[in-house]
């Protein structure tokens, strides 16, 4: 008698996000993953490294990448961000192209369109934030597009909400290949946990300091191991920007805003853990390190792993 399991069809393959800066593209990857593995910002240009998050359900297996939000570089950080989201494109099964349903169409989508013009992997149109405007202006948008590109699948989601986001899990299943899973049934993602770690830090600094430190800012791991008489994770890390003035807004008045940077950040690497976090945070300046291919090494932007 044949297993049930062994016939039953399973599906698995890789899904590359793309899109303008600050379309949602995080939002929705934490929300099909169902934890924070990717950083959240109403900053542009957040997601600096691709970031694989795995679903795996009873019959298939998607892999994520959600990427840096496409846009003209203005620093060699920049052209390093781009060369990974478009390199997504020729090593994935399906592009998800996502858009701001707020913000309608315009240079940006137009610029990233061209970039697809010699694609011939699946894209879907995914118009993110429809619980922002009115059903009318969701059809015009629709209709604007298509107009624009021939679009595998066209979905409309709120990602923050939810809306429709079930509907598009399972389009994108009826694309993906027959093959067995790549990842164990229980992994969300591929990252290291120092990786999601600095993440998290970076993502408290860029919440609190708002507009007052832009993307000037990186987040480095130099210890993170388990004490031997506790089961607490000892985490020390160092928040690098480039300029003096920004190190005093980072450390804040008496130490307050770093010491609050670091109260936040150890909520979400205690949850990440799943145990007692002890974190210490230094602040460095590294003049300019955005345009020094050798401290954006240092600091993990490897163009050879992409």
């Amino acid at each position: 008698m044949t297993n049930v399991e062994e016939t039953r069809q399973h599906k698995s393959g890789f899904i590359s996000i793309i899109g303008r800066p600050n379309v949602g593209k995080s939002t929705f990857l934490n929300r099909v993953i169902g934890q924070k593995i990717a950083i959240m910002s109403d900053k542009p240009q957040t997601t600096r490294n691709k970031v694989q998050g795995v679903l795996t359900t009873n019959d298939a297996q998607l892999i994520f990448i959600d990427t840096p939000g496409i846009h003209k570089p203005k620093h060699k950080l920049g052209d390093f961000m781009m060369k990974v989201a478009q390199n997504t494109f020729k090593e994935v099964d399906i592009v998800l192209f996502m858009v701001n349903a707020e913000e309608g169409y315009g240079r940006g989508e137009e610029f990233i369109l061209e970039k697809f013009k010699s694609v011939k992997t699946p894209i879907f149109l995914v118009i993110n934030k429809i619980d922002k405007i009115h059903p009318d202006q969701l059809l015009t948008l629709i209709e604007s597009y298509k107009e624009r590109h021939p679009f595998a699948e066209v979905i409309p989601i709120s990602a923050l909400e939810g809306n429709n986001v079930e509907t598009l899990l399972e389009q994108i299943k009826k694309y993906l290949p027959e093959g067995p899973q790549f990842y164990p049934a229980d992994q969300v993602t591929d990252h290291p946990e120092r990786f999601i770690v600095s993440e998290l830090i970076r993502e408290k600094a860029l919440h609190l300091t708002r507009e007052e430190i832009p993307h000037s800012l990186a987040v480095v791991i130099e210890k993170m191991e388990r004490r031997e008489d506790s089961d607490v994770v000892h985490v020390m890390a160092t928040v690098i920007v480039e300029r003096d003035s920004q190190k005093g807004i980072i450390i804040g008045k008496q130490g307050s805003m770093l010491k609050e940077i670091g109260k936040r950040a150890r909520i979400d690497i205690e949850n990440l853990l799943g145990t007692k976090v002890f974190l210490e945070l230094w602040v460095k300046v590294q003049k300019d390190w955005r345009n020094k291919m050798t401290q954006l090494r240092d600091f993990g932007f490897r163009e050879d792993e992409y």
